[in-house]
């Protein structure tokens, strides 16, 4: 067995379970109201011919058995609301995929991907998807990635998925291993992933050439830990200013008690793999005696948004973790660059409907100046770690906002089972382009989501 010089894997798997890469393999599901799409490939036996067999999960029926044609198929006539069981096999029974499980019902949106909270396809690095991230590619593709989640788990395994009409349909293109928290982001005719190895692990990045479909092993830019202090980040914007490249990432920890906040920046035209031409400003901690902070615990500021206001100064622009605090939700926190290495300082401290509690993202119409933010609201003090509502925000000085309008309202919901969230976006002519951590339909709980669903905001513009 030689070493690997790649990231890439289809799929990843342990290496002592290497017959896997040579086996059927559902690498996608899409559940729907009265069935699910899925994908797969075998690239054991490619030619050879193979079925899908599912049934009603729990059932001592036998397993419906039809052909497996494509490497695209979709399941009709199911009972809605129901959860199945299925797998591929060889029709020579040489070989099988591993049972995977899926929930029929309404999902909003468009799944990119789905993944039933026990469904043990990932175990190696968790059970819940996370951490969505979209890039559009020159040529009108859109790439969308997604980590694996679990709270104690390894948590170090992203998903990539490629969409050739917009987002309505969506393919598997490869696992990428170590891999978390990952921020797709295309330069200078390549496309890069800056990450994390895994939960505050070392800070990675790497390049793919051909869209996605291959990439080298990573290089490590900072030092990260497991199970300590380290690096911290989420798909947050990878900006262009004054021919620098700017994205925010923060150190520390939950269980140390704050994540203090910095600022990534390199050279436009340096070579983004090198780590020596990448800076960071040194942290700086939330200060609970800043003007405008919250009364009570706050553990900090955390996946703040590279942005640049309207006097020209390079900002971060953070979500504030306050739900214990007075008031528990509704704020959001500005810090201003002073330079590449030396700490950011406060800006300000406003009032935000998205900006507390839960990730949101933040960019600048280059048209209109419009600063546009999507993010969970909370609509009841009851709960104010509420996700139920996703919403777009404006504001035309960078710091007094409205919302304009609410993507997805499920406010009737319970709270503590139903989450739209962590949303990347971007800029796609007249429309934004949305992709979210959507737990919803026998979700885990609000936080451990079951799909990433893909959205669009048709003629933006018309709510400004």
């Amino acid at each position: 067995m030689k070493g690997f010089s790649h990231w890439d894997h289809q799929p990843y798997c342990r290496l002592t379970e290497r017959n896997r890469t040579r086996s059927p393999y559902i690498c996608r599901l899409a559940p729907f109201e009265n069935g699910f799409a899925f994908e797969w490939f075998d690239h054991g036996a490619p030619d050879t011919a193979h079925a899908v067999l599912y049934r009603k999960r729990g059932s001592d029926e036998p397993m419906q058995e039809m052909p497996a044609q494509d490497s695209e198929m979709v399941i009709h006539g199911l009972q809605p609301d129901a959860e199945y069981e299925l797998l591929l096999k060889r029709c020579d029974n040489s070989a099988q995929s591993g049972l995977r499980l899926v929930r029929t019902g309404s999902y909003p949106g468009a799944i990119v991907n789905y993944l039933h909270p026990e469904d043990p396809a990932y175990i190696t690095s968790g059970r819940y998807l996370c951490s969505p991230s979209l890039v559009k590619l020159p040529g009108g593709a859109l790439l969308a990635s997604m980590d694996v989640y679990e709270g104690g788990g390894p948590q170090n395994l992203t998903l990539l998925f490629r969409s050739d009409d917009g987002g309505q349909h969506w393919r598997y293109v490869t696992d990428l291993m170590p891999c978390f928290w990952g921020k797709l982001f295309w330069h200078k005719d390549a496309l890069y992933m800056l990450a994390c190895t895994t939960e505050y692990g070392d800070l990675v990045i790497s390049c793919s050439l051909d869209e996605g479909q291959t990439w080298p092993a990573p290089v490590h830019l900072f030092p990260g830990s497991r199970g300590d202090v380290g690096m911290h980040k989420a798909p947050m914007p990878v900006i262009e200013h004054e021919n620098k490249l700017y994205t925010c990432v923060e150190y520390g920890a939950w269980k140390a008690g704050y994540h203090a906040d910095c600022m990534l920046s390199i050279d436009a035209d340096a070579d983004l793999l090198d780590p020596e031409n990448w800076h960071m400003t040194e942290p700086v901690r939330y200060d609970p005696s800043w003007p405008g902070a919250v009364d009570g615990p706050c553990p900090g500021c955390i996946e703040g948004n590279a942005v640049v206001s309207p006097d020209g100064k390079l900002c971060d622009y953070l979500r504030i973790d306050h739900a214990n605090a007075n008031p528990a939700y509704g704020k959001a926190v500005i810090l201003e660059m002073m330079g590449p290495d030396v700490p950011m300082r406060l800006r300000r401290i406003v009032d935000c409907p998205v900006g507390s509690n839960s990730k949101f993202q933040l960019r600048r119409d280059p048209e209109t100046g419009v600063y546009l933010a999507i993010g969970s609201e909370v609509v009841n003090p009851a709960t104010p770690r509420q996700r139920t509502v996703l919403s777009l925000c404006i504001s035309r000085d960078f710091e007094t906002w409205e919302v304009v309008h609410r993507l997805i309202d499920r406010r009737e919901d319970d709270p503590q089972q139903t989450g739209f969230q962590y949303v990347d976006w971007q800029f796609d002519g007249e429309d934004l382009i949305v992709v979210c951590r959507t737990a919803v339909n026998g979700a885990h709980n609000f936080h451990d989501s079951n799909c990433i669903t893909f959205h669009r905001i048709a003629n933006y513009r018309s709510l400004l």
